[in-house]
């Protein structure tokens, strides 16, 4: 499991009867939710990071081997800067569990693929301190550690977190869309652009065969849509993730995009959606717990992933729209958290 409650016994170890003999244990109280299953959090994170291989392997293909030392920089550290603060603070040691190495592994996915190293360094060092370890660990966390610390590296180093760079084998793509006359003037801006960047600022869109296998600018884990589709689809028959949140989240987004008389299909393969809709968005921890609380859930973030790539000052908005509705998660699972039998309405 994911989350860990302290575990209540009665009666307490050590109580015995009036004639000295020892109490057997009756039952066990933890705190709620109470969710029934098999799985672990070590087979869960093993998983999500088995299902992240299709995209990893599609960026190592497209912009070369450098991008396994971003993911190994990001992947060490996140681990041990958990070790380190855990060691600290005489807690034990979680790290085998798997859950910051995930962390690592997808803050790297979320990169551009010319970073320095200690880029994914300090950002995996701040997700797994600042918005891991000081809530208390996993389980504890109200937002998504991996979203944090991009957010963070953002807002640092923009410069650095906006530099893209198109794969080698997809220069003749770049000319291509440089040989309109509307934009000829501007070949070094379409080289060094994404494709939602070249959408929303100079009204050129990548075809969507590119955007679909892949060869196309962007960070590591939005490279191809096709290796991202491959790995959501694994965790849904895995039943790793419940698909209603992948489900909802790209459909807001698809639907947002035909009414507002844009290109639903572009906006879905384009950008770090599929990465956001099927491995963020779905974190346990940092989503409801109920079925019509997740779709709430998706919706939202879906709404306002349209919202900050139509008007916000950056093309993207996956990974500001699923930490403010990190933030809603709780709420929402008030909102939609079944009544209890016989209670009142109003009520507390």
């Amino acid at each position: 499991m994911l989350l860990n409650p302290p575990r209540l016994k009665w009666p307490p170890d050590g109580e015995r009867d009036k004639e000295g003999n020892a109490l057997p244990e009756r039952f066990v109280v933890t705190s709620n939710p109470h969710i029934a299953t098999t799985q672990t959090t070590e087979r869960i994170m093993r998983e999500v990071m088995l299902a992240l291989l299709p995209a990893s392997a599609a960026a190592v293909y497209f912009f070369g081997w450098r991008v396994l030392a971003v993911i190994a920089v990001s992947m060490v550290a996140a681990v041990c800067t958990e070790a380190i603060i855990q060691k600290a603070l005489k807690q034990k040691t979680t790290i085998m569990d798997g859950s910051a190495a995930l962390t690592g592994l997808l803050l790297a996915l979320t990169l551009p693929p010319t970073v320095p190293l200690w880029i994914p360094a300090l950002g995996a060092i701040f997700a797994i301190a600042i918005a891991k370890q000081v809530f208390g660990g996993l389980g504890s966390n109200p937002f998504n550690p991996a979203l944090i610390g991009r957010a963070f590296l953002t807002a640092s180093w923009p410069k650095l977190m906006s530099t893209w760079k198109w794969p080698h084998a997809a220069q003749s793509l770049v000319q291509q869309l440089s040989a309109s006359d509307a934009v000829s003037a501007a070949s070094d801006v379409i080289s060094s652009a994404t494709p939602l960047e070249l959408a929303k600022s100079m009204e050129v869109q990548v075809p969507l065969e590119p955007l679909f296998w892949g060869n196309i600018a962007g960070s590591l884990g939005e490279v191809s849509a096709m290796a991202l589709l491959a790995g959501g689809l694994y965790l849904i028959i895995r039943r790793i993730i419940d698909w209603r949140i992948p489900v909802a989240y790209l459909g807001t987004v698809a639907v947002i995009a035909l009414i507002s008389r844009q290109d639903p299909l572009f906006h879905l393969l384009a950008g770090g959606l599929l990465l956001g809709a099927f491995f963020m968005a779905t974190d346990y921890v940092t989503s409801p717990i109920t079925r019509k609380g997740r779709v709430i859930f998706a919706i939202g973030a879906g709404l306002l992933t349209i919202l900050f790539r139509r008007y916000g000052a950056n093309s993207e908005g996956v990974c500001y729209s699923i930490l403010i509705m990190n933030a809603f998660a709780p709420t929402i699972d008030r909102l939609t958290v079944p009544r209890i039998f016989g209670e009142v309405k109003g009520r507390a």
